[in-house]
């Protein structure tokens, strides 16, 4: 993992990006100069538009979740979405060089070249990330525990990522009762030391709720890290390799003591600024679409066309948000609120559309432009809900120290939620978004967020 401006990114996934850069600008390159013999061609060009193509599909590549290491898809599933993104390259490869003044060499030729150079990185792309024959790339982890938590982190990680591989849990002294099976626990006859010396392994991850007591081999894990093996304790292995902190995990003085959750005059300037240049483009260019919805809504059910309802904002501060209306009026005659639940009976036709398109959020966009939301952030909850979550929910209220989003971290790396279960979910990467939001990792959650409208993820 590599750590980007305080976000954590996998190294493979910056290779992928690199190679799938390079390649098609480098055969572009190639075509010219073998078709145009050497001669007087503008290279400065010629390498424009070809960085142009190449990172355009790059972001082709990225909306269709290419560059995702625990996916779930099936090899169908891959092939299919690469395929997509090859007739997607066609006419954009047509496009970019229809553009390209050279005289003297072949458009037809340079695109057929850009686009022989796509295909054998998105073939290459399907074979790799279902290729699990890579024993050279393997991550190996030794997980030291052997009760719940620790089973728990095993199944994540295999889940999360296919190049690791767990190669046994150590007990630690005080466990008895184990649930991993005995052929995965590691013999405590050898010290640990000497058990991650023989078995190579990469990462030690610390998977023990109590840690009193000398429970802990402090001199052993200090052997292994000064040797080269890292060892990292549940809270920062789940930040860094999912994207979240976990609040089985979480400790008060963690958060006090811990790097992150600055909020200092200049990162809010920034994000302010970035929320109202990003909300009056996203307005201009999503104007048509949120007439044609409005019409649709008044064709349907008539009146009111938006839906205002009171949420929690900055510091728990109350404020309203707009919304296009996606449910029938009636929706809450009782007057008792109920969760948004998957294929909502009191969903209009227009607003099952629009709210899996995610277009019932455009109207949030003017809520930016007055400073109570911002573009990247926790979803802004209800007043009913929150008092029940923060209740619940340990650390619930943390969330409350940003402005609420329109898009966030959580909607983009979970699905749609729920129920309590589904916010506590989410508030783990909620807390892992406050502790790192910078720019950069707004940036991220917008460009993620396209992905997901565009494959439907998470919409309800």
């Amino acid at each position: 993992m590599i750590k980007v401006f305080s976000h954590w990114i996998h190294w493979k996934t910056i290779f992928r990006i690199v190679l799938d850069t390079i390649l098609p600008i480098a055969c572009v390159l190639l075509a010219v100069y073998w078709v145009g013999h050497g001669g007087q061609i503008n290279f400065d060009i010629v390498i424009i538009y070809a960085v142009i193509f190449a990172l355009v599909m790059v972001v082709f590549n990225s909306w269709l979740g290419l560059y995702q290491l625990g996916h779930g898809r099936t090899i169908e599933q891959t092939r299919a979405r690469a395929v997509l993104s090859l007739y997607l390259s066609i006419p954009l490869a047509y496009v970019v060089f229809a553009f390209l003044s050279v005289e003297d060499v072949n458009r037809e030729f340079l695109l057929l070249s850009g686009l022989a150079a796509v295909f054998g990185t998105l073939a290459h792309r399907v074979f790799r990330i279902h290729n699990r024959a890579q024993a050279m790339m393997t991550h190996r982890v030794l997980i030291f525990g052997a009760g719940t938590e620790a089973h728990f982190v095993g199944q994540v990680l295999e889940k999360s990522n296919p190049d690791i591989h767990i190669v046994g849990y150590y007990a630690s002294p005080t466990e008895v009762d184990t649930c991993i099976p005995d052929q995965l626990l590691l013999p405590r006859d050898r010290s640990l030391s000497d058990t991650t010396h023989s078995l190579n392994v990469h990462e030690i991850i610390i998977a023990v709720h109590d840690r009193r007591g000398g429970i802990l081999p402090l001199r052993e894990l200090l052997d292994c890290k000064l040797t080269g093996v890292n060892v990292l304790d549940l809270a920062s292995y789940f930040e860094r390799a999912l994207g979240q902190i976990r609040l089985d995990s979480l400790r008060a003085g963690w958060l006090i003591f811990g790097e992150g959750f600055r909020q200092g005059l200049g990162r809010t300037f920034v994000k302010r600024l970035f929320d109202i240049v990003a909300a009056l483009i996203l307005l201009f260019l999503s104007l048509p679409v949120m007439l044609v919805t409005a019409l649709f809504i008044l064709l349907e059910d008539g009146f009111p066309i938006f839906y205002r309802q009171e949420r929690v904002g900055l510091n728990g501060r109350l404020f309203h948000v707009v919304k296009f209306r996606s449910m029938r009026k009636d929706a809450e005659s009782d007057g008792k609120p109920r969760w948004a639940m998957a294929n909502d009976d009191r969903t209009t036709r227009v607003g099952r559309i629009i709210r899996k398109l995610r277009i019932d959020e455009l109207p949030q966009l003017f809520s930016v432009l007055t400073g109570d939301m911002s573009l990247v952030g926790p979803r802004p909850e209800r007043p009913f809900f929150v008092d029940q979550l923060t209740r619940d929910i340990p650390f619930y209220a943390v969330r409350h120290s940003v402005k609420p989003g329109v898009t966030g971290w959580a909607q983009v790396s979970y699905q749609y939620g729920a129920s309590v279960y589904d916010s506590i979910q989410k508030l783990q990467y909620d807390l892992y978004y406050v502790k790192n939001h910078t720019l950069f990792l707004d940036i991220v959650i917008m460009f993620k967020t396209v992905g997901v409208v565009l494959t439907g993820k998470g919409a309800q």
